[in-house]
């Protein structure tokens, strides 16, 4: 198991669609660490911490969204695991 983490940032129509819901509770399925969370600008941050192959599958689900969101652009960034002050802590994954 490689421990990673990645910050993500979601654009699109991403924001009253239940996007933050969707994102918890597949993270929480794959065992991750993390919060996401609206921004002011319409768009949605995701930091999560975990298993590195795990998190690629967070992210295959988070580029489908649910059914009423309109992702058009992930900018993600590896960082490294042992950096992560916003997660440090945190058991589980919220919605901030």
């Amino acid at each position: 198991m490689s421990e990673a983490r990645v910050h993500i940032i979601v654009e699109g129509l991403v924001q009253g669609v239940g996007f933050r819901w969707f994102v918890a509770r597949h993270a929480e399925s794959l065992n991750l660490q993390g919060f996401v969370k609206n921004l002011y600008n319409g768009n949605v941050e995701i930091d999560a911490t975990g298993d590195r192959s795990l998190l690629e599958e967070l992210i295959k689900q988070i580029k489908v969204g649910p059914r009423s969101a309109r992702v058009t652009n992930l900018k993600v960034e590896w960082k490294d695991p042992a950096s992560s002050d916003s997660t440090r802590g945190l058991h589980g994954f919220e919605i901030r």
